[in-house]
């Protein structure tokens, strides 16, 4: 049966937009090689963590999504968007393995007059090279001729009610004006204002950008945790005031560590490395380090060893209120906590179960008791269903990575 849309890959980044089509009342296909996520889908369970919930995924089948692994059907859609995956590797440059296989399977069944959009972080040049060097070799048709390619940054923040697809402008950028426009056509009916960039070269750079702002004011904010820390100054406190100014400051705030799906990039091919970016990441990538140190200095000044002692982790998470555990601090923090000797559990409502170096982690049933039981225990996310004021009494030792709890009932990081 033939779609208006094929959202080709149904992780973090695809899900979302098949949601949005399909509540715009757009007959969306999604396609994805890998069988997993499409058995899930069809069976009405999200396919990873902190994606959607199985109410929503129940209500887009229901209004006509359909998920699929079968590529012939993405020879019948008038729109196709590559949502694959793009992580880093072991050169700090983004794998593009599975944007590559996914515009292979496109391109064998890519019909004229077709617009094609790449929604994946790459790097700037991606589309006009890559992309559409595959595309066209193996349609044997021509970008900007035979069909329409254009450009457009992921920007959905997970669990963000405030801001969802709608309420986001999205950023696009054609190979042609023609291009341009057919994108915006598309987008228009899902979101209530479209950016024009310049070219797919400037909006594959926005991305870059919009990430590494984040982790670079993270860093920042994170520098000084440390620093306040060492000179007795309640940061939160001043973060709180800083704010006030209206002009020229936005607060973020530290952490144990970054998680997400936006990775930093620093290197881009054989151009000059981002210096900024790169110091950035060094300083977020030692923050479960000082976690942990932190964790071994509380316990020593209250008179007893890491070695043997009893941790408790509250939220495993990378954002309050999800279960995406994606690049989550807590699984280093876990394992640092391990090596010196500590027996470590965890808390997390979003989270039945949770392994670290292949091992099960012990799961506390009941909060308040495991907390008063625990030689220390560490806020490592701070979800709404946490009663920071009721734990900072229960508990005996507590320390507060997020600065969530009130002032003087915990130790902060």
């Amino acid at each position: 049966m033939p779609a208006d849309l094929a959202v080709i890959g149904l992780g973090h980044l695809g899900l979302p937009l098949a949601q949005a089509a399909t509540a715009a009342g757009i007959d969306t296909i999604g396609f994805d090689t890998d069988p997993r996520p499409v058995a899930e889908l069809a069976a009405g369970r999200p396919p990873v963590d902190g994606s959607l919930t199985a109410s929503e995924i129940r209500r887009m089948l229901s209004g006509g999504f359909r998920p699929t692994t079968n590529p012939a059907e993405l020879g019948r859609v008038r729109t196709a968007v590559i949502c694959a995956p793009t992580p880093l590797g072991p050169d700090h440059t983004l794998d593009l393995t599975a944007v590559a296989d996914a515009a292979r399977a496109l391109a064998a069944r890519l019909r004229p007059h077709t617009t094609v959009l790449l929604e994946s972080p790459v790097h700037p040049g991606t589309t006009e090279g890559v992309l559409r060097d595959l595309l066209e070799a193996g349609s044997g048709l021509r970008a900007g001729r035979d069909f329409h390619l254009a450009y457009s940054p992921g920007r959905l923040d997970p669990g963000n009610r405030a801001h969802g697809f709608t309420g986001t402008p999205k950023v696009i950028g054609g190979l042609t004006p023609a291009c341009t426009e057919s994108a915006a056509a598309f987008y228009g009916r899902l979101t209530d204002k479209v950016v024009r960039a310049r070219g797919p070269r400037e909006a594959e750079t926005v991305k870059l950008l919009e990430t590494n702002f984040r982790h670079v004011n993270i860093a920042l904010v994170n520098e000084m945790a440390v620093l306040c820390h060492e000179l007795g100054v309640d940061l939160w406190d001043v973060i709180r005031c800083a704010e006030t100014k209206p002009f020229g400051f936005q607060a973020f705030r530290p952490g144990p560590g970054v998680g997400g799906h936006g990775v930093p990039v620093d290197t881009i091919g054989p151009h000059r490395p981002l210096r900024m970016v790169e110091l950035a990441s060094q300083v977020n990538e030692r923050m479960p380090q000082y976690v942990v140190q932190r964790c071994a200095t509380l316990l020593n000044e209250h008179g007893k060893s890491a070695r043997g002692a009893r941790v408790l982790l509250l939220g495993i998470t990378y954002k309050p209120d999800l279960a995406d555990r994606q690049s989550s601090p807590a699984d280093e923090i876990a394992r640092r906590l391990m090596d010196l000797g500590a027996v470590v559990s965890y808390h997390d409502p979003h989270v039945p179960d949770w392994r670290v170096r292949d091992l099960p982690v012990p799961r506390a049933d009941s909060l308040y008791e495991a907390a008063a039981h625990a030689d220390l225990t560490v806020l490592l996310q701070h979800h709404r269903t946490y009663d920071l004021q009721g734990l900072a009494v229960k508990a005996q030792l507590l320390l507060d990575t997020r600065g969530a709890t009130p002032a003087g009932a915990a130790h902060r990081l």
